[in-house]
Formats: structure tokens, sequence, C-alpha cells
């Protein structure tokens, strides 16, 4: 990836101001906490900052694939259109509605998948290894990155997981957690497209900039 101009918007120069005001990221190594930072900035959310989950292995490895033009996919459209400086790709309109019914069960009693979970089993044939996934709207959609995961279909580079609800949100960011893959995320029901659009943001400008 080339170099991207330093400048930064005056906006944004203020509102970084205001957030180091109100909040200390110093107890965070650089990487990780220039994506808490963003984080919080797209959201002004400052609870962000003692409940993110990243560390600077995961950060380095987002990085690492990012500058080797690693593909990005991401969930939904709200989440693809929300990342910036880089191409990201979003399956979901491969899979059409008929194929995904969240009120019936297949065949062993089990929920039918919904669109989301399709559009990641549709992801990993695609790109079996190396990509960067970022999930900011649909628990289903993370459940299943896990389990093609766990399944050794997929084999990530890294996960940015941080979908939002009441719903499925909070567990499927536990159950990515103990997963062993490598991750950025949070903690509880908060997220969303643009929390997690953020993130990936984050290891974009530190890929550029490096």
């Amino acid at each position: 990836m080339g170099a991207i101009s330093t400048w930064v918007h005056p906006i944004e120069e203020e509102s970084y101001r205001i957030l180091g005001e109100r909040v200390d990221l110093s107890a965070w190594p650089a990487g990780s906490a220039a994506v808490v930072a963003r984080v919080i900035h797209a959201t002004a959310d400052l609870e962000y900052a003692a409940t993110m989950v990243v560390d600077e292995a995961a950060v380095e490895a987002g990085v690492a694939a990012l500058r080797s033009g690693a593909p990005v996919v991401a969930d939904v459209k709200m989440t693809r259109d929300g990342i910036t400086g880089v191409q990201v790709i979003s399956y979901l309109d491969a899979i059409p509605s008929a194929q995904a019914n969240p009120s019936s069960v297949d065949d062993f009693g089990r929920p039918a998948p919904t669109r989301s979970a399709l559009a990641m089993r549709h992801a990993a044939e695609i790109h079996p290894e190396g990509a960067v996934f970022v999930i900011g709207c649909a628990p289903t959609a993370l459940e299943e990155l896990i389990r093609l995961v766990g399944s050794d279909v997929l084999r990530p580079a890294l996960v940015i997981g941080m979908p939002v609800g009441f719903v499925g949100a909070a567990e499927s960011k536990d159950a990515l957690r103990r997963s062993g893959i490598l991750s950025i995320t949070n903690r509880g029901e908060k997220g969303g497209s643009a929390a997690a659009a953020a993130a990936c943001n984050a290891l974009v400008r530190l890929a550029n900039n490096g």
C-alpha cells in the first residue's frame, strides 16, 4: 500500500484533542491505542476505552495483512462503506433472500442460517486464507465465521468482530475471544458498523503511515 497524506482535517484534529482530555489511553500499547482512539472518535462513546479487547499481536497481524494487499471482507454494506483507503468487499448481495429463512429449521432441527451467515460461507470459499474480516452488524455472521475457522475451512489474518444488538452480539464476541482467533473486538452489546469500520480504518492508517 502506498503512503497517504498525513494531513488531518481540523475537525478531526479537534475531536482527537477533546478525546485526549476526556480519556487516558496511555496505558495501551501504541497500535492498540490508535485503534481504541479511532473507535471512540467515530462513536463519541468513551465506554469503548474500557470494553475494547485488542492487543499488539492483532494490530500487527492486521497491518501486515493490509500492507500485503490482503482482501478485506465486510459483513454488510454499511460496514463496507465506512472503511476508507482500501478496497472492501461484501458478499451479502450474492445471497438471495430466498436462500435464508431464519424462522425455519434445517434437517437437523437447527435454525436455518441467515443471509449474513451464508455470505460468510461464500466469502470463505473465495478467500479461504489470509483475509481481514470486519463484522459490524450481524452476530450470526460472526458466529458462522468462528464455526468456519473451527472447521479449518477458513484461516483469516484477522477478524474485527464488533456486531451490535441485544440478541447474540455479546455472546458472539465472547465466543470470538475464546476461539483463539486473532481479533479486535469489544465486550457487551454495543458495537455496530461505524465502530467496526473505525477499527479497520485505524489499521489502514497504520499500514499506510508505517
